[in-house]
């Protein structure tokens, strides 16, 4: 049974590098019929908050993911916060120390550093005699726990890449237990790995130097280490490490600027890994069927946003109206709209999108474009109006009202030729009359076509709004 786990620590939102490494965890668990764990690291109790633990949460679920087991839903191997576990690191730290495996360690940071400049510890307090350590305890001092890394190649078996040989004396002893009882990183994430029956450690090219730590101390409980894989690191454009530099760098900036969680899935899974024809749009399903740990890059994977709002173009051009007006509320609530007006002209609403998905970038647009025709009431913009001030534009104004309102039908071919044959009765430039109209209709000159938004206003509003132009001018 594959196992496999995504442990953030909850000291900021989601970063799109640990996004895509949870995405990848969870196209591997789905693809082999396997289990999805979330575990919560955070044993830095001075920067992790309930609240960032509760947006991955929220982030986690927006993009798609869903998890087996993990700290809001339990499971075998609760709990699944380290917090909740220290009395399982203390347990088998104790044990590392009775098997001679790990010591007491009473060096100071300032001690270490006097002492080797930039050669990590020198294993000083490896085999400290009785006095020396009673000379330590009377000075108030509260030892750290190392673990003692034994004299020999550590081997790394890397699913992506390969095998990587780790020289014996390229490892210190290194902490395990800070001197406060806390566990470090590399030994609460190894108890944790075993204790849950993890089968496969999916993560970041940046954790390979933690990997031969990892390894030696699940030898030294007589543990056998999970399967590695070693993903690319997620760079900027630039081809340097992403960062607030490059721009918006988290789930939640995404979701917020617009963009589509299906567009994001897919997009995070082509970072690193390509299917065997090079497609680029996939449904969900898909992804899971064609995703295979072993094809992924060795090559560190570029995050373009370019091409990123590029393929969530794409998604809004597949989306159903329907789905896009739902999922565009909050942005229409955002830019000033009251819900029970944009519910009034919900069916409207919906018949605008669908003729403009096609130039929709994100739902941040559907508010500019659609906007106009949820207020009853338009604001023209006052430098625009300049342009449309001159002597012969009311005249023009007042001929289309009467022309329209004679009109049979109010269907957008019908009101193509009215209006065409008015210009050329008229002698004006159709052009010009036709941005004249979109102005007087919408307090904007983009939109859907002329005569599909007249259909589209009705009658009724579309002489009202033509009238109240005329007014202000």
């Amino acid at each position: 049974m594959i196992r496999v786990r995504f442990a953030p620590s909850p000291t900021g939102y989601l970063h799109i590098g640990n996004a895509r490494t949870a995405l990848f965890n969870y196209l591997f668990a789905k693809k082999n019929n396997g289990s999805f764990i979330l575990r919560i690291e955070n044993t830095d109790t001075e920067r992790s908050t309930s609240e960032f633990e509760k947006g991955i949460f929220e982030d986690l679920r927006w993009l798609g993911l869903s998890w087996d087991e993990g700290p809001d839903i339990g499971g075998l191997y609760s709990p699944y916060r380290q917090i909740e576990r220290l009395n399982l690191y203390r347990d088998y730290a104790n044990i590392l120390v009775s098997e001679g495996k790990a010591y007491q360690c009473w060096c100071t940071k300032e001690e270490v550093q006097n002492r080797t400049k930039t050669q990590g510890y020198d294993n000083y307090c490896r085999n400290l005699t009785q006095k020396q350590i009673s000379h330590f305890q009377s000075e108030g001092r509260k030892p750290v726990l190392r673990f003692r890394v034994p004299d020999k190649d550590i081997v790394v078996e890397d699913i992506i890449r390969e095998t990587v040989t780790f020289e014996a004396g390229s490892l210190n002893d290194f902490v395990i237990m800070k001197s406060n009882n806390i566990p470090t990183f590399h030994f609460a994430v190894v108890i944790d790995d075993f204790l849950m029956k993890i089968t496969h450690v999916i993560r970041g090219e940046d954790h390979l130097s933690n990997t031969p730590k990892h390894i030696i101390i699940f030898e030294a409980l007589n543990q056998l280490p999970p399967k590695f894989a070693h993903m690319s690191m997620t760079l900027g454009p630039d081809r340097t490490r992403l960062s607030k530099r490059h721009g918006a760098t988290s789930l939640r900036d995404y979701r917020e600027k617009g963009f589509l969680s299906d567009a994001m899935f897919n997009y995070l899974a082509l970072l690193g890994w390509s299917s065997k024809d090079n497609q680029e749009i996939f449904s969900k399903q898909e992804l899971i069927k064609e995703f295979s740990i072993e094809a992924c890059n060795k090559s560190n994977a570029v995050f373009d946003p370019a091409k990123l709002l590029w393929m969530n173009s794409q998604y809004m051009k597949m989306k159903p109206a329907q789905e896009l007006m739902t999922l565009s509320m909050p942005f229409l609530e955002k830019a000033g709209y009251k819900k029970p007006d944009i519910e009034k002209h919900q069916k409207t609403i919906e018949k605008l999108i669908e003729i403009e998905k096609e130039k929709f970038k994100t739902l941040q647009d559907i508010p500019e474009r659609i906007g106009p025709f949820i207020s009853d009431n338009i604001n023209w913009d006052l430098q625009l109006l300049k342009k449309f001030k001159t002597p012969d534009i009311p005249g023009i104004l007042s001929g289309i009202l009467v022309e329209i309102n004679k009109t049979a039908s109010f269907e957008k071919s019908t009101l193509e030729n009215t209006i065409r044959k008015f210009c050329e009765e008229k002698k004006v430039k159709p052009g010009e009359l036709f941005q004249i109209l979109r102005f007087a209709l919408t307090g904007t000159t983009k939109g859907p076509g002329l005569f599909e938004l007249m259909e589209i206003l009705g009658r009724d509003v579309s002489i009202k709004r033509i009238d109240n132009f005329l007014h202000l001018l």
